[in-house]
């Protein structure tokens, strides 16, 4: 058992009543405090059981554009491709992709994503039919529309709380600094303070969006001058440009910041944001070097995400899956003196604490609830946090809110064989 929150456990149970957990502890204890009360006990045989994991940055609906994009030579190209293969998708095509990755995550031990939507009109639909807890971020532009700024806030709000209630929630994504204006990133901002909205945004993700805001140059800027004014340009970094419109104030997941300048960590330290790391993509675009040491030494939280498949290469698996644990596979191989402690943290609890359920996701604790993976190992409990990161494929099982939700073609054949203790 492995409860992030606290060392693993050798010969661990979890004690799950309803959708959360009650109690967590070595067999012994677990099986003398619930002695009252009814029901059997399962016992799972060798293996390691974790918190459902945490993907805090995603497109499910780009899932089924694996291999359509080659990697590009300047990050703009990627952008005007992906906005023409998105511009000759249907409806339908965009719904099954989305589909897909969740059922991807879903088979790979995610239980928690926050996933940025694209597809208003089909929202209501693809959260009822997973799952897993989606907070959904709306994606907000207006650059090429050119619509008011606050018409387009009103519109995505009136969305959003149009939702039926589900297993997430829901929050505002202003795409990037570049393809939204001042005046949006200040009315997302200010609606967030009000009314409690939390916030993710695509910054300082490349090295022409850093050029474009640092010094009104590079590729980014010479394509979108005749689509923005870029007066917002030459005034400092892309973090120093959303921390001067207020995005900052708010609750902020604050995507790749692969690009920092002088006190930039520090800002989004003070100001209590989380960054994302999405590793998998980071490789795809050869972004610069991730400033880990930076963002950490200043106190920032770091997390992972998956972001999309349409941004992620093949390996010597074959095609792509949108799967946390492939991203941790590629982190530990990039930066190996992380240990693996840290790494989990970074898809479990640190995401939960940007999502504002700090003891509610992310860990196996009295209280929290009960979204967890299952992975084979009979291993020692020293190696069991390094087994879930170099694990392949899909997992054993995941339950989500007490419920199994996927369980192994492998795994079930021996469910009915499964012991149970009175």
């Amino acid at each position: 058992m492995v409860p992030i929150a606290a060392p693993p456990i050798h010969d661990g149970a979890v004690w799950i009543s309803g959708h959360q957990i009650r109690a967590v502890g070595p067999w012994s204890e677990i099986r003398e405090i619930r002695q009252v009360a009814a029901g059997p006990v399962t016992d799972l045989g060798e293996v390691a059981v974790f918190p459902g994991l945490v993907n805090a940055h995603c497109h499910l609906d780009y899932t089924a554009m694996t291999g359509l994009l080659m990697p590009p030579r300047e990050f703009p190209d990627w952008i005007k491709g992906i906005l023409t293969l998105k511009s000759q998708w249907t409806d339908s095509e965009f719904a099954d992709s989305w589909l897909l990755g969740a059922r991807q995550q879903l088979e790979t031990g995610t239980t928690t994503v926050a996933n940025i939507e694209t597809r208003a009109h089909q929202l209501a639909g693809l959260r009822a039919a997973t799952p897993l807890r989606i907070f959904s971020f709306l994606e907000m532009t207006g650059i090429r529309s050119g619509r008011e700024p606050e018409r387009i806030l009103a519109e995505a709000m009136e969305v959003l709380k149009s939702l039926p209630p589900n297993r997430g929630g829901v929050g505002l994504s202003p795409h990037a600094p570049y393809s939204t204006s001042p005046e949006l990133l200040r009315v997302v901002a200010d609606a967030a303070r009000r009314d409690g909205w939390r916030i993710t945004c695509h910054v300082a993700e490349s090295e022409p969006e850093f050029d474009m805001f640092m010094y009104r140059r590079g590729s980014l800027f010479s394509w979108l001058e005749n689509q923005r004014t870029n007066a917002d340009c030459g005034l400092g970094s892309p973090v120093q440009h959303v921390h001067r419109h207020g995005l900052l104030d708010a609750p902020l997941l604050a995507v790749h910041v692969n690009c920092l300048w002088g006190d930039d960590a520090r800002r989004l330290a003070a100001r209590g944001a989380s960054v994302v790391h999405c590793p998998r993509s980071h490789a795809y675009f050869s972004h610069p070097r991730f400033q880990r040491e930076v963002l950490t030494e200043a106190g920032v939280p770091i997390c992972i995400g998956t972001d999309s498949l349409a941004s992620t290469r093949a390996s010597r698996d074959g095609a792509p899956v949108l799967s946390l644990i492939d991203e941790l596979r590629t982190l530990a191989s990039d930066d190996p003196g992380l240990s693996p402690r840290c790494m989990l943290a970074e898809v479990t609890v640190n995401p939960a604490r940007a999502l504002g359920l700090k003891s509610v996701l992310g860990e196996l604790s009295t209280g929290a609830l009960a979204d967890l993976l299952v992975i084979p190992h009979a291993g020692s409990v020293s190696t069991v946090e390094e087994a879930l990161i170099h694990h392949r494929g899909s997992v054993a099982a995941t339950m989500i809110g007490g419920r199994w939700e996927w369980i192994s073609p492998q795994w079930s054949a021996a469910i009915p064989a499964m012991r149970r203790t009175p």
